[in-house]
């Protein structure tokens, strides 16, 4: 939900605050107040037009911030597609800023992070139905009209086991397109297969070979050195002549010193074995390096052939991998394409054969799956008139159109091919007639004010359940309907917080009542220019606030008007919990 907005130099506000709560919230005020532009704020901070006339005169840039609190489904929702560009997924709070500079300059920010206006926009439509500002309202996009209705009829498991049936027959149709590629370019592909296949077979590599061979070549390149380093070594420990003296020849002095010493001083015999035991260990590792060093042999004719396999190894890595593995990899996935090749008439006919099955049965598990749609689309039509009817749209009639469109590699469905895809079969458009006698039209073709705010408040009521965007706005849905109708949509809106937060715009008393925050703008002179401001209602504030919004003469009676409505309205929630649709 929308938690709080700052909205700072944009039109006639210069600074303002909200801070949002769960539940229904009303903003009311005098026309010219404000109300619309704190809406087109938020539409410009869910990826809305960004026009530098937005900016207030005087000013630089505009910016506009959005606290959103996630509950656990949305950010679950969220989270691919966070994470997909880079963006914190961690937490349960999403910020979302927009500024507007004059030098065309605009930003967006999502945690703090600069994005796209398009990856904006996305996850702005995901938090946020504007109702009165079409390109953010979910349900003037036709592409989520099937969603809807599918999450309404409860077909979302039917849906997915449609749709791993019609991913299989993908992969089918896929192999079959490769398989029936130029049969003189698969004989090429063939010879060339056969060719890299063999030659990486007569090189008999195997893991590891490579590092062994480095290793053994780095040993004979160093043949000489070895040797007389280890020569050396071994002139030192143990080998030296009668004229020079050796570190085993030093330690046997020692130790016989040791032993004399041992004899006036049974004390010392710990050391004396120690240093015995040293010149024992000193000894054998003077005839370890002597072997050593009689091994050293600098053999040519192995290193041509070192030389040699290393080549071959680096000639079939630059060919086919960057290791041996790879190169094994590779002529094991060519042996298998070969294999496939070799056998094309028969895997030919085997994936015609699923696929002639598939087609079938995904006509079948498509026409059932349509026919529950029609049935979860009449319940919706009668639904929604129902709504409709009380919100004082009588003549109005909803339509939930559905087509399907043949497809010459459709899908079999009484006898007949149907363009099919991981929906199913049918193409699903909500329609409405407003008025007796005329066709139903297009949602986004309807005409916008109260009557396209009717109509989504009666689509919204009824798919409350099942809608997922968690704020809704509505600007000025009160258009056109008198007070009695106005306390309807406002009980109807107060019922959509089962499920929302909502926020409405309404100059009507009888609406503004089922409000359980209250928020008063207007506008008001400071350092002598006109800003907006607003501030929330206590009881007594609201009850003179729906008093002025009654009209007619002031004075106490008006004032008890109010307050009754006001008390009416309260008893009418306190009696029930928010309706579920």
């Amino acid at each position: 939900m929308l938690s709080e907005l700052t909205i700072s130099n944009f039109a006639i506000i210069d600074h303002l605050r909200l801070t949002m709560s769960p539940g229904f919230t009303v903003l009311t005020g005098e026309t010219g107040a404000g109300k619309s532009i704190i809406i087109d704020a938020v539409s410009t901070l869910l990826g809305g037009r960004a026009d530098v006339e937005l900016i207030r005169s005087g000013t630089e840039g505009a910016r506009i911030e959005g606290v959103f609190v996630l509950s656990p489904a949305l950010r679950d929702e969220l989270m691919p597609f966070l994470r997909e560009h880079g963006l914190d997924e961690s937490g349960d709070t999403l910020i979302l800023t927009r500024e507007i500079n004059r030098n065309g300059r605009h930003v967006c920010r999502v945690n703090g992070r600069t994005v796209t206006l398009s990856v904006f926009s996305q996850i702005g439509e995901r938090l946020v139905d504007i109702h009165g500002q079409g390109e953010h309202l979910s349900l003037l996009r036709v592409k989520e009209h099937l969603n809807f209705l599918d999450r309404y009829g409860g077909l979302q498991e039917q849906r997915a086991m449609l749709a791993e049936q019609v991913r299989r027959l993908r992969r089918v149709r896929e192999e079959l397109a490769a398989l029936r590629r130029d049969e003189r370019e698969l004989a090429r592909r063939a010879d060339l297969l056969q060719y890299q296949i063999r030659e990486i077979e007569d090189a008999k590599l195997r893991p590891g070979e490579e590092e062994e061979l480095l290793a053994e070549r780095k040993l004979l390149l160093n043949a000489g050195r070895l040797s007389t380093l280890a020569n050396a070594a071994f002139q030192k420990l143990g080998g030296g002549n009668e004229e020079q003296y050796t570190v085993v020849d030093l330690l046997g002095s020692v130790l016989r010193d040791l032993t004399e010493l041992e004899r006036l001083d049974a004390h010392i015999a710990p050391q004396r074995q120690m240093v015995e035991e040293v010149s024992y260990q000193l000894d054998d590792l003077a005839h370890t390096l002597r072997s050593y060093r009689d091994r050293i042999e600098f053999n040519p004719v192995r290193l041509q052939i070192i030389e040699e396999r290393l080549d071959l190894i680096h000639n079939l890595k630059r060919k086919y991998g960057n290791s041996i593995a790879e190169v094994l990899h590779f002529a094991e996935e060519a042996a298998k394409e070969l294999h496939a090749i070799t056998h094309n008439e028969e895997r030919i006919a085997a994936l015609q054969e699923e696929e002639a099955r598939l087609v079938v049965d995904i006509g079948a598990q498509a026409a059932a799956l349509s026919t529950a749609r029609r049935q979860a689309a009449n319940r919706l039509e009668l639904a929604v008139e129902r709504e409709l009817d009380e919100l004082n749209m009588k003549q109005a009639r909803f339509v939930v159109d559905m087509q399907w469109r043949e497809a010459d590699d459709g899908v079999v469905v009484e006898g007949k091919r149907y363009a099919c895809d991981l929906s199913g079969i049918d193409h699903v458009e909500f329609l409405i007639s407003p008025n007796v006698g005329e066709p139903p039209k297009p949602l986004a073709k309807i005409a916008s004010g109260g009557e396209t705010s009717r109509l989504m408040l009666a689509l919204k009521t009824v798919l409350s359940t099942v809608d997922e965007v968690p704020t809704l706005i509505f600007d000025e849905i009160d258009q056109g309907i008198g007070g009695r109708a106005g306390g309807i949509v406002g009980r109807k809106l107060w019922g959509l917080t089962a499920k929302h937060q909502v926020l409405c715009v309404t100059h009507l008393p009888q609406l503004a009542c089922y409000g359980d925050v209250h928020y008063k703008v207007n506008k008001v002179q400071s350092e002598g220019r006109t800003v907006t401001r607003a501030q929330v209602l206590d009881e007594q504030e609201r009850i003179e606030e729906l008093a002025a919004m009654l009209g007619g003469p002031p004075g106490e009676a008006r004032q008890r008007s109010a307050r009754e409505m006001y008390e009416e309205t309260l008893a009418i929630k306190g009696e029930r919990t928010p309706i579920k649709a």
